[in-house]
């Protein structure tokens, strides 16, 4: 009996978590603010986890979230799609390039703003505290660089966090949405057809995670639902309740991250990747601007395109307020990819070639 105290105050945290959610995304689907379902459930679980609240974010939720919705995101690379986006391919370099030297400068700056206030901060801390990637991807790297791992997570959760929460009221305040003309292929929701793709995306995904990939669970589902799309093999359609709660789960597991130590940590750090993040939020909407008007592409999808967040959440914002879902993706998937393959090669290139001689 005493051994199921642990398994049920973990159990009663993450129900209690998951309802105080569940009562903010139903409060912004009230006030209609963009992204209900992710936003409300993201702000109230930080505001309540830097409060000191207890809560909790059950690990396989949140991957359940990533599958449902990179299985949702493949639906939309039908052939015309595709099409469309090969004939991107150089503004999709150009994006990548973009994001790396934009990520490069951000770590440039914050060395310059903290280097002889915060004594013992070193090039590796900065360098993958500025790299626009995943949150744990880029603090695995920073650890086998002997980096300070605590200030490089801080800065992308605190990035993510800001591009999540400022780029989607941006975008419905501006009235940008409703832009993308073509719909996924497949709409209506078949029960069999919705387990076949189910177990079809979980193996990519198993696969994936068995591969160590990043975000596996992402990746997986969205690289197996994207080829199926793209032979046009209809399935079925994702419910939108389904595609509502993986949104919840995404937003609980962000918001979890902003505890009360969080917030202590190097106050003025924190203060520094705010402003920074918002300036890199005005230059790639500057970049974005640029290329849509090379490309002839919507601005705000090239916005999105570019945008210093997640994938996920990128994705997800060009989903619900429907602005070019297919490109967005492409461009976030292209720029994650390349990022985690060529940080660690440029940080050495950039900082340890002369010593390595």
């Amino acid at each position: 009996m005493f051994a199921l105290r642990p398994a049920f105050r973990f159990s009663l945290r993450v129900a209690l978590t998951l309802a105080l959610a569940l009562m903010a995304a139903l409060l912004c689907l009230r006030w209609q603010t963009p992204l209900p379902w992710m936003i409300g459930p993201l702000l109230a679980t930080a505001f309540a986890s830097m409060l000191g609240v207890s809560t909790l974010s059950w690990n396989p939720l949140r991957d359940a979230g990533q599958w449902v919705i990179g299985a949702a995101l493949g639906l939309y690379f039908t052939p015309q799609v595709v099409g469309i986006i090969s004939g991107l391919w150089w503004a999709i370099v150009l994006a990548v390039l973009w994001a790396l030297a934009l990520g490069y400068g951000f770590g440039r700056w914050l060395h310059h703003v903290h280097a002889q206030r915060m004594p013992g901060l070193d090039r590796a801390t900065t360098f993958f505290s500025g790299a626009i990637g995943g949150a744990p991807e880029m603090t695995l790297l920073a650890e086998r660089e002997m980096a300070r791992t605590d200030l490089v997570a801080s800065a992308h959760s605190l990035r993510v966090l800001v591009v999540t929460v400022t780029v989607p009221f941006a975008m419905q305040f501006s009235g940008w949405h409703g832009l993308d003309t073509v719909p996924p292929l497949v709409r209506d929701v078949s029960f069999f057809g919705l387990l076949v793709l189910a177990l079809f995306t979980g193996l990519g995904a198993l696969a994936m995670q068995m591969l160590k990939r990043a975000n596996p669970w992402f990746m997986g589902a969205l690289l197996v639902s994207m080829g199926l799309t793209m032979n046009e093999v209809s399935l079925s359609g994702i419910p939108p309740w389904l595609s509502n709660t993986a949104q919840l789960f995404i937003g609980v597991s962000l918001g979890v991250r902003f505890t009360a130590a969080f917030v202590q940590t190097a106050p003025r750090w924190l203060a520094s990747v705010a402003i920074g993040t918002l300036a890199m939020i005005g230059l790639c909407a500057c970049f974005g601007g640029l290329l849509g008007w090379a490309t002839n592409t919507p601005l705000a999808t090239m916005i999105l395109g570019v945008a210093p967040g997640g994938i996920a959440e990128m994705a997800i914002t060009a989903k619900v307020l429907q602005l070019g879902v297919a490109v967005v993706t492409a461009f976030q998937v292209c720029r994650l990819v390349t990022v985690l393959v060529l940080v660690e090669p440029l940080y050495k290139w950039l900082y340890l070639r002369d010593v390595q001689r």
